[in-house]
């Protein structure tokens, strides 16, 4: 699924400007987390560190050495300690019954969905809970995502089709399915609405650090579309809110 995204180009900007989740979002979770998680896809280790900073036992994956290199760094700046490996979702190499919680946030849509939903029972100890979650910006008309998204498709190079299906809304009822193929039981779901506030500047950077730009355009493709972006910005001002919606879907581990 990864083909020819370059996660590893945008782990400065992906550290620096992508938002990680509210603070709603961790208090809705915590009843499904135990002592010892894993957090899948880390990316630079949002998640993982805010499940750290909690007091949880956390062991964060990815497949992008240069978003694990700005995750460990981060970490270390903050005095948590993280176990950081460099694994697929979908064959992680780790012990089975290994982790009381499975986290995945930000990735799912990137994976293979049915190998890395069963890996995450192999990992899971029986009663322990997979979580799904994203955040998502919601474009409307005139806003800043639907503006940007527009100037997104007069510059992308890769079509990334599997995102654009679920983009708009932020709503993902197949994670539920995926779940239930591979034989977990008691899912939930939960979604809801979020502001978000940004500076011009951090938007730029936020749209650099995305799939559709600073992770499959060139250095130079990258500038251009920084450039345009910045003219496209001016009639919002030099700060502005953007609507998100963190989705979750969650299920148990049977066994």
């Amino acid at each position: 699924m990864y083909g020819s995204v370059r996660w590893s180009r945008t782990a400065r900007d992906y550290a620096r400007f992508r938002a990680g989740f509210p603070p709603a979002f961790y208090a809705r979770i915590e009843r499904w987390l135990g002592p010892r998680v894993l957090d899948v896809g880390t990316g630079t280790g949002t998640l993982a560190r805010a499940l750290a900073s909690r007091g949880h036992a956390v062991t964060a994956i990815d497949v992008a050495g240069g978003q694990l290199a700005e995750a460990a760094r981060l970490a270390n700046e903050a005095d948590l300690a993280i176990d950081f490996r460099c694994a697929p979702a979908e064959d992680t190499g780790l012990d089975a019954d290994a982790f009381d919680a499975v986290l995945a946030g930000q990735c799912w849509h990137w994976l293979d969905r049915p190998r890395a939903a069963r890996e995450m029972r192999r990992v899971l100890r029986p009663g322990g809970r997979i979580v799904i979650a994203h955040l998502d910006w919601i474009e409307r008309p005139g806003n800043v995502p639907r503006d940007s998204m527009a100037l997104v498709d007069t510059h992308r190079e890769v079509a990334l089709t599997h995102l654009d299906a679920v983009q708009l809304a932020g709503l993902y009822g197949p994670w539920l399915e995926d779940l239930h193929q591979a034989g977990f039981s008691h899912p939930e779901s939960f979604s809801f609405d979020v502001d978000i506030p940004y500076t011009a500047e951090a938007w730029r950077g936020r749209m650099r650090a995305s799939a559709h730009v600073g992770a499959t355009l060139d250095a130079e493709g990258v500038a251009r579309f920084d450039a345009a972006l910045r003219e496209v910005l001016r009639p919002h001002g030099e700060s502005f809110t953007v609507p998100h919606r963190v989705f979750v879907a969650t299920a148990e581990e049977p066994s």
